[in-house]
């Protein structure tokens, strides 16, 4: 479940560990894939995840990778060498709360690279919090909670990593994914009440 509301993050506050964990890093817009290629420089581990889109002009049209999330990457360091991050010109912070950084769980970035190594059709979407919820039964973003907004061959279901207040789109066949029953609130208390997707 990555970087969504059941995700499991700790504020760094061991300023002195020299263990390496990952972090996110926000940066000027469209300076994603520079930044990233300044940490490369810097012998810093980072992972950009991009998307392949279409850019069509009058006579042509040619295939270009795009970030997937607009203005962050992730960076491996301990955070003791934080500064070999910060200092690039492009980079306007790492991910806090409360002033302090926050770590990020090593299985929720390596989930995140299975899925795009999976191929999956994947691109940004604009931040949503309401919908139809369903769960991801298996494959990369297997235990993930999302939202059904459309639905074609494939199920289109939006994910939501709300600590970065940033959602993505991915394409799933529906067998792999589980209705999540809806709670309603009633004077005499509460029940689930389950739904079914119908073909738009």
């Amino acid at each position: 479940m990555f970087l969504t509301e059941t995700s499991t993050i700790s504020t760094d506050l061991s300023f002195g560990s020299s263990t390496p964990k990952w972090y996110a890093v926000y940066t000027r817009a469209r300076h994603e894939k520079q930044v990233a290629e300044q940490l490369a420089s810097r012998a810093v581990q980072s992972f950009l995840p991009l998307y392949r889109s279409v850019h069509r002009w009058n006579d042509r049209s040619r295939v270009v990778e795009l970030p997937l999330l607009a203005g962050y990457l992730f960076v491996r360091i301990a955070i003791q060498d934080r500064l070999r991050v910060l200092q690039i010109p492009s980079v306007v912070r790492l991910l806090s709360y409360g002033g302090l950084p926050m770590a990020l769980p090593d299985h929720e970035i390596e989930q995140f690279r299975l899925s795009l190594d999976a191929s999956l059709r994947m691109e940004p979407h604009p931040y949503l919090r309401v919908g139809s919820r369903v769960r991801v039964r298996r494959g990369p973003f297997e235990g993930t909670e999302g939202y059904v907004v459309r639905n074609k061959n494939v199920f289109r279901v939006v994910i939501s990593l709300h600590l970065l207040l940033r959602s993505i789109a991915v394409e799933l066949d529906a067998a792999d994914l589980d209705p999540i029953p809806e709670t309603l609130s009633y004077p005499q208390g509460t029940f689930s009440r389950s739904w079914a997707s119908s073909p738009a």
